[in-house]
C-alpha cells in the first residue's frame, strides 16, 4: 500500500500499513510502528526539525494497555526508544511538543544538505561506450604529444559519443540546455585551435570542462552550477571500474573474446607500418604527405604515448560513468536563512544606497566638469586618478554582489509588501553598482591611455564588465523571477570566456599599442617581444627596424617548433606566413633593438 495516509486519518497519524511517519524521507530509517492511541487535534501538529510530524498523541500519552513491549507510557518513553534505535542519536526531551525556532539541532548540518546526492547505480556500460573510450585513448596518445590545438576538439568528439551512448542506455534524454552546455563546450575548445597564446587557451579549456560537466550532471539549481563543474571528479575511480567490469563481462565467453580483436588490431598495426614505410620509401611526396598525417612514434616517445593513451581512456571513462549515474547536486538542500525585520534588513541597504548615490554624483560631476579641476585639486596626475581608482571599484563590485546575496539570504518574506521592498532597495543598489562599474571601465580607459594596453589590464577590464552583466541579470531575476538566474550567469561566464578567446587578446593588445605609438611615438619594445603569434598581424604594421625587433622572438619561437597540422593553431599558420612573405630586416639585431627599447619606452 502507499506510504500516504488516507483522507481519513488526520494530520500527525500514521499509516496502517506502512509503518512509517509521515514526513519522513524515504531514505531515512523506519520507525516501528506503535499501538493506536488516541488521536489528537490536527493544530496540535508540531513541526519537528527532523522533518517528521509527530502529533501529541504520540509524544505525550501512553496506550490504555500500557504494556512494556508495546505501550507508550507517560511522557513518550518508548517513543524516544524508537526514535533513538531508528536514527541512532541521542534521545531528546518529547515532553514539549514543538521546537524553538532559534534551537540548535545536534546532527550534522552540513551532511544533511548532501544526504540525497547520491548517484544511482549505472547501467552496464554499453559497446559502443567501450569503443568510443577505446578511440578516445588512440586519439589522445596520437595526435596530444605536439601540443594543444585542432587535437584537443578531434580527441573530445569520441568522449563526447561515448557519454551520449551511456545516458541513452540509462534511459536520459538529452534537453536544451544539455545541448547548450554540449555545444558550448566544445565551441571553447575550439579556441587553442585558433590563438597561439597560452593563457586565453587554459581559460576556455577550464571553462569547456565545467560546460561538459554540467552538460552530463544537468544543474539548474544554484547548488548544481556550482558543484557539476567538478562532479567529474567523482568518477574518477568509479568509471575506470565500471569500464574494466563491462570489458571482463565481454571476455568471459558469452559475448565472445577480446582476444581475436587484440590479435586482429595487431595484425592491421603491423601491415599499416610495413606497407606505410614501404610506400613512404617509394615516393617523397607520399612520404611528406604521411609524415605529416602520422605522429612521431619513435621509442624515446613510446612511455609518453602510452600515458596519453591511458589518460585518453580513463578520462573517456569518466565522462561516460558521469552521464549513465551523475551525482545529482541538485538535490543540495541549504536552508534558507531566518527573515529579519524590515527596519533590520532594510536600514543597513539604504544607508550602503546613499553611499552609492554620493559618490556617483561626485563621479558626474566629475565627468561633465572636466577632469583638470579634480587633478589640480587632489595634486595626482592623469594616470595616477586612473589607477588608484579602477582597483578599489573592482573590489566594491565584488562586495556588492556578495552584499546583495547576502541580503536575498535574510530578506523580509511574509508578505507582498515585504517583497515590494525587497525589490526597491535591491533594484537601487543594483542601479547605483552599474554606474560605479561604469566608473570602473571609464578609470581603466583612462589608464590604458597614458601607459597603453596590456593582459591584466585587458583582463580585469574583461572581468569588471562581466560583473556588471551578473548585476543585471540580477535586476531581470527580480522582474522576471529567478528560476533561470543561475544558469544564465554561468552561461554568461563561458560565453565571456568564449568571446574573450575568439577576440584574441594578444591582437588586441598589440593592435592598441601599435595605434598609441603612431599617436605617440611612444612603445614598450619589451612587452611586445612577449607577446605570442597572435600579435603578429599588428606588429607587422611598423616601421623598421622596430617591426623586426618586435617579432624576432615570435620568429625564433616558430622556428624551433616544427608542428603537425593537427597541433598548430591558426595564429601561429598567420605569423610564419606573414614571416614568409617579408622576413626579418638583418639591420634589426640587439643592439639596435634594445636602443629603441630604451628610447621609445619615455617618450
Amino acid at each position: 500500500m502507499s506510504d500516504t495516509p488516507s483522507e481519513a486519518e488526520p494530520r500527525g497519524s500514521a499509516s496502517k500499513d506502512s509503518g512509517v511517519k509521515p514526513g519522513i524521507d524515504a531514505g531515512e530509517p523506519e520507525i516501528p510502528e506503535a499501538p493506536k492511541v488516541p488521536e489528537g487535534p490536527a493544530d496540535e501538529v508540531p513541526a519537528a526539525r527532523t522533518g517528521g510530524a509527530l502529533s501529541k498523541g504520540d509524544s505525550a500519552r501512553g496506550d490504555s494497555g500500557g504494556s512494556g513491549s508495546g505501550g507508550t507510557g507517560p511522557g513518550g518513553t518508548d517513543f524516544e526508544k524508537r526514535k533513538a534505535q531508528a536514527r541512532d542519536v541521542d534521545t531528546r526531551d518529547v515532553d514539549t511538543p514543538d521546537l524553538d525556532e532559534d534551537e540548535e539541532w545536534d546532527g550534522p548540518v552540513v551532511e544533511s544538505w548532501f544526504a540525497d546526492v547520491q548517484a544511482k547505480p549505472p547501467a552496464p556500460i554499453r559497446d559502443a561506450t567501450l569503443w568510443a573510450a577505446l578511440a578516445t585513448g588512440v586519439l589522445s596518445m596520437l595526435l596530444l604529444g605536439d601540443g594543444l590545438a585542432l587535437n584537443l576538439l578531434l580527441v573530445a568528439i569520441p568522449a563526447a559519443l561515448g557519454a551520449y551512448y551511456a545516458a541513452q542506455a540509462a534511459g536520459r534524454r538529452p534537453h536544451r540546455w544539455t545541448l547548450v552546455w554540449g555545444v558550448g563546450g566544445l565551441a571553447l575548445l575550439s579556441v587553442p585551435a585558433l590563438r597561439d597564446a597560452d593563457w586565453p587557451s587554459f581559460l576556455a579549456v577550464l571553462a569547456a570542462v565545467a560546460a561538459g560537466s554540467l552538460a552530463l550532471h544537468g544543474g539548474r539549481t544554484w547548488t548544481g552550477v556550482l558543484f557539476g563543474p567538478i562532479g567529474l571528479y567523482t568518477s574518477l575511480v568509479t568509471g575506470p571500474l565500471w569500464g574494466w567490469s563491462g570489458l571482463r563481462e565481454r571476455s568471459g565467453g558469452a559475448r565472445g573474446n577480446v582476444g581475436p580483436v587484440v590479435r586482429a588490431l595487431a595484425v592491421a598495426a603491423v601491415l599499416l607500418v610495413v606497407f606505410g614505410a614501404l610506400f613512404a620509401g617509394a615516393d617523397a611526396a607520399f612520404a611528406d604527405l604521411l609524415g605529416g598525417l602520422v605522429p612521431d612514434a619513435s621509442v624515446s616517445g613510446g612511455p609518453w604515448h602510452a600515458v596519453l593513451f591511458v589518460i585518453g581512456v580513463v578520462g573517456a571513462l569518466v565522462v561516460a560513468h558521469t552521464a549513465a549515474a551523475p551525482v545529482q547536486w541538485d538535490r543540495v538542500d541549504v536552508p534558507a536563512g531566518r527573515p529579519r525585520g524590515r527596519v533590520e534588513w532594510a536600514l543597513p541597504l539604504i544607508v550602503l544606497a546613499a553611499l552609492f548615490a554620493v559618490f556617483n554624483a561626485v563621479q558626474l560631476a566629475v565627468l561633465f566638469g572636466g577632469y583638470d579641476a579634480v587633478l589640480e585639486k587632489t595634486g595626482q596626475t592623469y594616470a595616477e586618478y586612473a589607477r588608484q581608482g579602477f582597483w578599489q571599484l573592482l573590489l566594491v563590485t565584488l562586495l556588492t554582489l556578495l552584499v546583495i546575496v547576502f541580503a536575498l539570504r535574510w530578506a523580509p518574506r511574509d508578505s507582498s509588501g515585504d517583497w515590494t521592498l525587497v525589490r526597491a532597495v535591491l533594484g537601487t543598489l543594483c542601479v547605483l553598482a552599474l554606474v560605479v562599474v561604469a566608473s570602473a571601465v571609464r578609470r581603466m580607459d583612462m589608464y590604458v591611455a597614458a601607459y597603453g594596453l596590456t593582459r591584466l589590464r585587458i583582463s580585469v577590464v574583461t572581468v569588471e564588465l562581466w560583473l556588471g552583466l551578473v548585476i543585471v541579470l540580477i535586476m531581470a531575476a527580480g522582474v522576471w523571477g529567478a528560476r533561470w538566474l543561475p544558469r544564465a550567469v554561468l552561461a554568461s561566464a563561458a560565453a565571456g570566456v568564449l568571446a574573450f578567446g575568439l577576440v584574441s587578446p594578444d591582437a588586441l593588445i598589440a593592435e592598441r599599442n601599435v595605434q598609441r605609438y603612431e599617436a605617440k611615438g611612444s612603445f614598450d619594445l619589451d612587452y611586445a617581444r612577449g607577446l605570442s603569434a597572435d600579435a603578429a598581424p599588428a606588429l607587422d604594421k611598423l616601421d623598421e627596424p622596430l617591426r623586426s625587433c618586435a617579432l624576432r622572438s615570435i620568429a625564433q619561437d616558430l622556428a624551433g617548433a616544427d608542428k603537425s597540422w593537427y597541433a598548430t593553431s591558426l595564429g601561429e599558420a598567420r605569423a610564419r606566413d606573414i614571416l614568409d612573405g617579408r622576413p626579418l630586416s638583418p639591420e634589426a639585431d640587439w643592439n639596435v633593438c634594445n636602443r629603441l627599447s630604451t628610447e621609445l619606452a619615455y617618450r
